[in-house]
């Protein structure tokens, strides 16, 4: 879909029983509801546009290893790895892996199944957590189906930018990223935003995991608090109006948590209200030694997430290519 056909925020029309700035219906085509929300914006000629950010043929894997959250929260089962040796059953001299895997242990895209607008229940298009399952919509399969998240990725390197301002905060704490530095750390990167693009958002969360002992990591199940973007109005506004495909970040959410207002609660906007993916504990820090060699912070992005009929979430599986 053209984005200039799109309206700005303060003009989206009003959908019955939701607050202002919901998008369903804004990329139905033909009277048929659609399936992908903001992935309408990587149009064929968005996409040829970001191939030409390919100039040295660098790339750099976007995904966190598997195994690194040994104990998530929420209950959630660690990643289990086994290998299998058909010596034991067979006469082949070969090996089969078997993974065991919760979509919200590591690296992942949140897919549209996964979050609802919490007031209502609803998930994108309307439909309410009591019917999703009883249907095929909104799985992570219709992202395949249109040819997986192919395009133009820019990275906001937070990280790099508070070091230089003296700004200190803890990763693991509710430090929120406000819309203006976001602003100002694209300007002095001299990043230009287009319709399409794929915002990267580097907040340090898992570089400090990683340096981090067991008991320390432990922390943050229990607490509960971690580095994003600020939901706020402003920041709503704004990451309509630039019409991003899709986010991600390397934190465990994408924006600030807890939310200071709910009502502005990224999770609820994106995912439920206009069908963006979401991504989450994403490795940004090659991508940000890499992007700090090249003096450029835009790249070519891809995408391939597991193909699986009515998928919730998946690894992003996601390289980027300079």
């Amino acid at each position: 879909m053209d984005a200039s056909k799109l309206p700005l925020y303060k003009d989206m029309p009003p959908v019955k029983g939701m607050p202002h700035g919901c998008a369903w219906g804004l990329f139905d085509k033909n009277d048929v509801k659609d399936e992908i929300g903001t992935l309408n914006l990587l149009t064929p000629e968005v996409v040829a546009e970001a191939a030409k950010e390919i100039k040295t043929g660098k790339s750099v894997c976007l995904s966190w290893s598997l195994e690194y959250i040994k104990e998530p929260g929420y209950n959630r089962l660690a990643t289990k790895h086994k290998i299998v040796n058909w010596r034991e059953f067979s006469s082949n001299w070969s090996y089969d892996d078997e993974l065991s895997i919760n979509t919200q242990s590591g690296s992942q895209w949140d897919g549209l199944r996964h979050w609802a607008y919490q007031e209502t229940g609803q998930y994108y298009q309307g439909i309410h957590h009591d019917e999703l399952l009883k249907t095929d919509h909104i799985g992570t399969d219709h992202w395949c189906e249109r040819g997986g998240i192919v395009g133009r990725g820019v990275l906001i390197d937070y990280v790099s930018w508070a070091q230089r301002k003296g700004v200190k905060y803890d990763p693991w704490t509710t430090h929120r990223i406000p819309i203006s530095d976001v602003q100002a750390i694209a300007e002095e990167q001299g990043l230009k935003f287009r319709p399409g693009d794929i915002l990267l958002v580097r907040t340090g969360f898992t570089k400090k995991y990683e340096e981090s002992s067991r008991e320390e990591r432990l922390r943050i199940n229990s607490v509960g608090e971690y580095v994003g973007v600020d939901s706020s109005p402003e920041c709503v506004e704004w990451l309509w109006n630039n019409h991003f495909a899709a986010v991600a970040g390397d934190s465990i959410g994408f924006e600030a948590w807890p939310a200071k207002d709910v009502k502005y609660r990224l999770h609820d906007t994106l995912l439920a209200m206009w069908g963006m993916p979401l991504g989450e504990m994403w490795d940004l820090e090659e991508l940000a030694r890499e992007c700090e060699r090249q003096k450029r912070w835009s790249f070519f992005l891809t995408s391939c997430p597991l193909k699986i009929k009515g998928g919730v979430a998946s690894p992003p599986n996601a390289i980027a290519v300079f």
